[in-house]
């Protein structure tokens, strides 16, 4: 039995659509924010810091890198309460992303800060920088160079990682497409135009990541 492809129904809601896609684009931007600034601080800590900061630290890497994204959004938007801290489901998408991604950052710009020569460090002190100058402009921007490619990478994976926040309600593309699943049963439609949208995205995004590289790391520092 052969079904024709019907996307008049789902062309309707388009403007449904583009306001789910507005709405993964924001949760994106801001845990990648967030979660780029949670893995400086972890690989500096970790780097840099003393002991008791550190294992901490790689406690928090292992247990988010060995644990699955939906399960550490169940427990931010449904453990979190219990402590008094109740979110939003966007806001609790947005927490549980940032967490997850922070802990894969924290490792990759560890291992660029790695990378860097011992003797580009002493050079450093030898020339009297202080700690923080030597931190930011000897270790952090070289190593956040050698990473890039792979960090941009993992920012990829945030944006897809975004379709799964509709589990706990949260308002986002693949979220909105579930719903017009409801309405409309057409589910094959509804999930080619979703993908054919997460695909655009997604390349566009990878075009961005890879302007701004280009335009950060244009200088030798």
């Amino acid at each position: 039995m052969q079904t024709a492809l019907q996307f008049g129904p789902i062309l309707v809601h388009l403007d449904l659509l583009l306001r789910g896609l507005e709405k993964s684009i924001q949760l994106a931007s801001l845990s990648i924010l967030f979660g780029t600034a949670i893995g400086v601080l972890g690989a500096v800590g970790r780097s840099f810091g003393p002991r008791f900061l550190s294992w901490p630290i790689a406690a928090y890497v292992e247990m988010i890198r060995n644990t699955p994204l939906l399960i550490q959004l169940y427990f931010v938007f449904f453990s979190l309460p219990l402590f008094g801290f109740k979110l939003s489901s966007n806001t609790a998408a947005v927490v549980a992303l940032s967490i997850h991604l922070g802990a894969y950052a924290t490792e990759i710009l560890r291992a660029g800060i790695e990378a860097i020569p011992e003797g580009q460090i002493e050079a450093a002190k030898s020339l009297g920088l202080s700690r923080y100058r030597i931190i930011r402009h000897v270790v952090l921007v070289p190593a956040a160079r050698a990473v890039y490619p792979s960090l941009s990478a993992q920012f990829i994976l945030q944006i897809m990682g975004t379709s799964i926040v509709g589990a706990i309600a949260a308002e986002e593309l693949t979220a909105v497409a579930n719903n017009l699943v409801m309405q409309t049963f057409r589910s094959f439609e509804v999930y080619i135009v979703i993908a054919i949208i997460y695909f655009v995205l997604v390349q566009a995004a990878s075009l961005f990541f890879a302007g701004i590289g280009k335009l950060m790391f244009r200088w030798k520092v």
